[in-house]
């Protein structure tokens, strides 16, 4: 009962983080978020350090548990364009389902520039996202390198932000108001046919 109540509690702090920002996330917040009773989050999470890191950690698992299933169902391009079409599918899904969790992703980084412990919880979320689009970009039978590999990478993630802030005139000069001719382009810079 009590790893279900960190959860609840963690993906409490996740919402928090998501609809308020860094500055909202108190114990109070989380937990009337979590529709529990006062003082149940200090008590998991006694300092506000302490609540950044139970969001973070559960960030983590959440992102190692949806990889973890991509995994076992055998989702992974087979070529350029379903590359194309699975890094199109992700950026949708930062915009679209996934915005609160990537809003408190964002929050928590952020805070993260201040704190090392988090920097440590956050860091390895972004290296599984470098090693797992380079397997991807191998696996769609392009000329990867390193560096390649990582342009797109960073690419994607620079993507984010924007997506997220959602102003017409930046999605439109950055090319991500077409998310599938944004990929597209993006590959055909890095690797050109």
């Amino acid at each position: 009962m009590s790893e279900n109540r960190r959860d609840l509690l963690g993906d409490a702090a996740i919402q928090v983080l998501a609809a308020v920002g860094g500055r909202g996330l108190t114990h109070r917040a989380v937990d009337a978020a979590a529709e529990v009773p006062l003082g149940t989050t200090k008590n998991y999470f006694p300092t506000r350090d302490a609540l950044l890191c139970g969001a973070a950690e559960r960030c983590a698992e959440q992102y190692h548990r949806t990889a973890a299933e991509l995994v076992a169902v055998g989702v992974g391009p087979v070529d350029r364009e379903g590359l194309a079409a699975m890094l199109g599918g992700l950026l949708r899904n930062v915009a679209g389902p996934g915005r609160p969790r990537m809003l408190a992703y964002l929050e928590l980084q952020a805070e993260a520039t201040r704190r090392s412990r988090l920097a440590a919880i956050l860091d390895p979320i972004a290296a599984a996202d470098f090693a797992g689009f380079e397997q991807a970009q191998r696996a769609a039978g392009l000329p990867v390198t390193p560096q390649r590999a990582a342009a797109v990478t960073l690419a994607l993630h620079a993507a984010i932000p924007h997506l997220l802030t959602g102003g017409g005139r930046t999605l439109t000069h950055a090319g991500l108001d077409d998310l599938d001719r944004f990929v597209r382009d993006l590959l055909d810079t890095v690797y050109p046919a």
